[in-house]
């Protein structure tokens, strides 16, 4: 292999989502990113925390059969579904899928290269260009993958399809503003404005995060700010006037986005051996996030319930 081609980018991707409304204008194509430095315990896609290609296991289908065992050059053996995948030396193989008559078991994530996502994304172009769509690079954590996403973004710029980033917002400076500087559109997740908060329940400091968002509102790339509204841990009247305060103060912030809890995450976690997570909450009733709404509106934003 030349040294031209080792320096090509290429990233772990865990899923490509075609045809999606929820993540910026128009028809998109989200490709998701793995590697999160954050650990939101509401988390909708825990298989995207972890950087490196995992195995996940369904212990439900399960037949306790043993084929796995016997496949599998782990001397540990195979991975069970309580045991936090990455712990030992799992390969991610693949040899106990291939052998599992019941499909108990899965990969999660692959190495792509840049041209691959091209690609993937080019074969919506019509729906892009006849709603104002585009792609959304998210994750996971897509700053977490930076080499990865810019020359992504940079094919994408070149195809002349429009650019999303669903971010935190937890990076460098110098990895946040060289995204910011690409992008098209930043989706930019807000989980809690109290800073004791914010790292109680994500595990990292929120200062990083608000001063990249305002470095990238100086830049004059558009904003969209998202909140997951999640009962009894963000939707606080306290907490969303500060975001409606926030908002209010960086002008590149066109809206804000209000995304309803749900637990779709926590089967996930579960094949994962992640026992981690809120205490069940319910999810967000349709008038209460009106009522979520109407309190950031009462600040003068611009507040839409989904994405």
């Amino acid at each position: 292999m030349s040294s031209r081609s080792a320096q090509v980018p290429r990233g772990i991707v865990f899923n490509v989502q075609r045809a999606s409304f929820h993540d910026g204008p128009g028809i998109r194509t989200t490709v998701f990113l793995k590697g999160c430095p954050l650990s939101c315990p509401w988390c909708h896609n825990p298989e995207g925390i972890a950087p490196q290609v995992q195995v996940i296991v369904n212990a439900a289908r399960c037949l306790g059969c043993g084929s796995c065992t016997n496949a599998c050059p782990r001397p540990a053996g195979p991975l069970s579904s309580g045991e936090k995948v990455g712990d030992g030396d799992c390969l991610a193989c693949g040899r106990c899928l291939d052998a599992c008559p019941a499909e108990a078991r899965q990969i999660v994530g692959r190495e792509w290269t840049v041209p691959e996502v091209l690609a993937e994304v080019l074969r919506d172009r019509l729906a892009y260009d006849t709603s104002g769509g585009g792609v959304t690079f998210s994750g996971g954590e897509p700053l977490f993958q930076p080499a990865f996403l810019a020359a992504c973004l940079d094919a994408c710029r070149q195809a002349g399809i429009h650019t999303a980033v669903d971010t935190c917002g937890f990076a460098s400076r110098e990895v946040a503003a060289a995204i910011a500087g690409q992008a098209d559109l930043l989706l930019w997740d807000l989980k809690h404005l109290d800073p004791g908060r914010h790292r109680e329940l994500t595990g990292v400091s929120l200062d990083p995060i608000l001063a990249n968002l305002e470095a990238a509102s100086r830049l004059g790339v558009r904003i969209w700010l998202r909140i997951p509204v999640i009962p009894g841990v963000n939707d606080d009247p306290d907490n969303l006037r500060a975001v409606a305060a926030l908002a209010s103060a960086l002008p590149a912030v066109e809206r804000v986005s209000l995304l309803p809890y749900h637990r779709t995450g926590t089967g996930k976690a579960a094949r994962l051996g992640r026992e981690d997570g809120l205490t069940p909450v319910p999810r967000p009733s349709p008038e209460r996030m009106r009522e979520v709404a109407a309190l950031l509106e009462e600040g003068g934003i611009a507040a839409v319930i989904g994405g």
